[in-house]
């Protein structure tokens, strides 16, 4: 068993200038995260339950406190508040390598007078793991990645994949309980990253661990975790699987994180009452809401007034509604990406590319419209949604 929980982690760098002037104070605050008579938070009240063999990611942008949080988890980071527990056992005052946790850097960190075998080896000879023991650990997770050909060879001498492969090999002879990657994909390029999400997928099903993964590649996240955990400036903003914060966005944050290319908002959108019924006038054109919309926005006491609107570019549907012109078309293969001007709007419409949709030209008039169910709105002032 491996179950993690985390219980009101907070996670505070202390203020070690003591004579800071406000002025200082106050530019240090446009970093996003809260500056206080302590120091700077950079984790607030984070709560999470991972169960057994569960793949969790923590996702969000740059600052926001992921990588933080995880090495908090692997003890290279102390605590200041809250409480950790590993299988039931709080970690907190626990040495990282008493915790039976392995984890995997960006930078692969692996040493480079070694070769591959005693790379993967190292952590086992430190245990004094019997010399047969380690061979036939190391084997057995060379063969895994597919690196048994390299076992020879020193860092030096492999590409930057291969020595990804390499530090999980490291990570996963040792059989952790926990196995915890930060950004371990940021280094490679396009091609090499998806195989390595392949590799990481089938990596899952071999090995009985909980993964914990940090990133900030949304499409990391939606293909590999089995929930996703978005965060922004130390607060969690949502939690729930790559279904539930693709279609059911927290908030306007979560919606414009999640998804490429990012969702369309429209600011002023007017969303109007005639008793339980509902309707969203957007530049002029009136979508009635769907009957769950509808009994959601009235049991929840909502009033007409002036939302936030938000559609994804795959839900733009060209044809009739509302009125465009065609700034830039671009083609992605299967796929075109049109960026419409809406009244000074950008809007952008992700289209398949078929006979009709070629011909379509830069400054040519358009109109789209959206299937209501597809239809995200937001209050203007807490920018949480109206929908969740």
């Amino acid at each position: 068993m491996a179950e993690v929980k985390l219980v009101g982690i907070k996670k505070i760098y202390p203020n070690n200038e003591k004579k800071r002037k406000k002025k200082e104070a106050e530019s240090e605050s446009k970093i996003n995260l809260q500056v206080t008579d302590e120091g700077v938070v950079a984790v607030q009240e984070f709560d999470l339950d991972i169960a057994d063999k569960e793949f969790v990611v923590l996702v969000g942008p740059s600052g926001c406190g992921k990588s933080t949080t995880l090495r908090m988890i692997a003890g290279l980071e102390e605590i200041t508040a809250g409480e950790l527990f590993i299988d039931g056992k709080l970690m907190n005052n626990v040495q990282p390598k008493d915790r039976d946790i392995a984890m995997v850097f960006q930078n692969y960190a692996l040493y480079p007078h070694m070769t591959v075998f005693e790379n993967m080896a190292f952590s086992l000879k430190l245990r004094k793991v019997a010399k047969d023991e380690i061979k036939k650990k190391v084997e057995e997770a060379a063969e895994i990645l597919d690196i048994t050909q390299y076992l020879d060879r020193r860092p030096k001498a492999l590409s930057g994949g291969q020595r990804q492969r390499v530090a999980i090999g490291r990570a996963i002879v040792r059989e952790p309980k926990v196995l915890l990657m930060d950004e371990p994909l940021s280094n490679l390029d396009a091609k090499l990253r998806n195989q390595m999400r392949a590799e990481i997928i089938k990596l899952r099903e071999r090995i009985d661990t909980t993964f914990i993964y940090v990133t900030h590649d949304q499409t990391e996240a939606m293909t590999l975790g089995d929930r996703i955990v978005i965060m922004r400036d130390g607060f969690i903003q949502q939690i729930g699987t790559p279904q539930e914060v693709f279609h059911h966005p927290n908030n306007l944050f979560v919606a414009g994180f999640i998804g490429t290319p990012q969702m369309n908002f429209f600011h002023d959108a007017k969303l109007l009452k005639t008793g339980n019924s509902y309707e969203v006038e957007i530049f002029g054109h009136k979508t009635a809401l769907t009957d769950a919309q509808n009994k959601k926005l009235s049991d929840a006491g909502i009033e007409a007034q002036t939302v936030i609107a938000g559609v994804r570019p795959v839900h733009i549907v060209p044809g009739e509604g509302i009125q465009a012109k065609v700034d830039v078309s671009e083609m992605m293969g299967s796929e075109m990406h049109l960026h419409i001007d809406v009244q000074g709007t950008d809007v952008v419409a992700v289209v398949p590319v078929t006979e009709e949709s070629m011909i379509v030209q830069n400054g040519s008039e358009i109109s789209f419209s959206f299937d209501p169910k597809n239809l995200q709105l937001f209050d203007k002032t807490s920018e949480k949604s109206l929908l969740v």
